[in-house]
C-alpha cells in the first residue's frame, strides 16, 4: 500500500524531497565532522557579570581610600562579600544577609546592583577621604591618578577602552537626568578626564 500510495505522488515532488533528503544528509555530515576537527575551544575564563563589575568597583574604592578588607567572610552563618576588620563592618550584596549581619553587633551596608562604587563612601559608617581630581593630592600626582581609576572602578593599568566602557557604565547611574546628583556625576566625570588623560599617555609611551 505504501509503494502504491508513493507511485501515486507526483515525479517532482518525489525528486524533490529525495534531494532535501540528501542535502540534509550531506549537512549533517559536514557538521559532525567539522565538530571533531575544530572542536570549540574552551573559554579562557569566567564571563564578566554584574556582580564582578560590583566587586571590582568596591574593592578599587577601598584600596584608593586605604581600607583594609576580606573578601567573601563568614558573619555568623552568613558570608558577606567585603568585610573591614579594623571597623567591623560587613558589605553585602544579597538583601537577607544585610538584615542577618544587621542584628548582630557588626554594622551591615547593602549594596545595591546599580548602586555605583564611588557611593559606597557615603554608607561607611566612617569618615572617608574625598577624591579631588584637577589638583594634585597629598602623595602627589600619582594619588590623583590612582583615586580616578578607583572612582571608575578600575586598575591603573586599565586601557583608554576599558575607562571609557566604565564610564559609560557609571553615568547611566549618577546622571543627573536619571536620578543620579550633581555631585556625583562631576566626580565621575573629572575622574574620566583624568584616567583618560593617563591611559593616553601610558599608550603613548608603550608605542614610542
Amino acid at each position: 500500500m505504501l509503494w502504491d500510495l508513493i507511485a501515486w505522488l507526483p515525479r517532482w515532488f518525489i525528486v524533490g524531497a529525495l534531494a532535501g533528503l540528501g542535502v540534509a544528509v550531506v549537512i549533517a555530515g559536514l557538521f559532525y565532522v567539522g565538530t571533531r576537527l575544530f572542536p570549540d575551544r574552551p573559554s579562557p575564563g569566567p564571563r564578566r557579570t554584574g556582580t564582578d563589575r560590583k566587586r571590582r568597583e568596591i574593592r578599587y574604592y577601598l584600596e584608593a581610600i586605604g581600607e583594609r578588607f576580606a573578601e567573601d567572610t563568614e558573619i555568623g552563618d552568613r558570608v558577606v562579600e567585603f568585610y573591614l576588620p579594623e571597623r567591623d563592618v560587613a558589605i553585602t550584596f544579597d538583601v537577607k544577609t544585610y538584615f542577618t549581619v544587621g542584628d548582630t553587633e557588626t554594622y551591615a551596608i547593602l549594596v545595591e546592583h546599580e548602586m555605583p562604587g564611588v557611593h559606597l563612601g557615603a554608607r561607611l559608617p566612617f569618615e572617608v577621604p574625598d577624591f579631588e581630581f584637577g589638583v594634585e593630592a597629598e602623595n602627589g600626582e600619582a594619588e590623583t591618578i590612582r583615586a580616578a581609576y578607583a572612582v571608575l572602578g578600575l586598575p591603573t593599568d586599565a586601557e583608554a577602552s576599558e575607562v571609557r566602557r566604565a564610564y559609560r557604565e557609571q553615568v547611566k547611574h549618577v546622571h543627573p537626568d536619571r536620578g543620579g546628583d550633581r555631585e556625583t556625576f562631576n566626580r565621575v566625570r573629572e575622574a574620566y578626564e583624568t584616567a583618560t588623560d593617563h591611559a593616553s599617555a601610558q599608550a603613548a609611551s608603550a608605542t614610542s
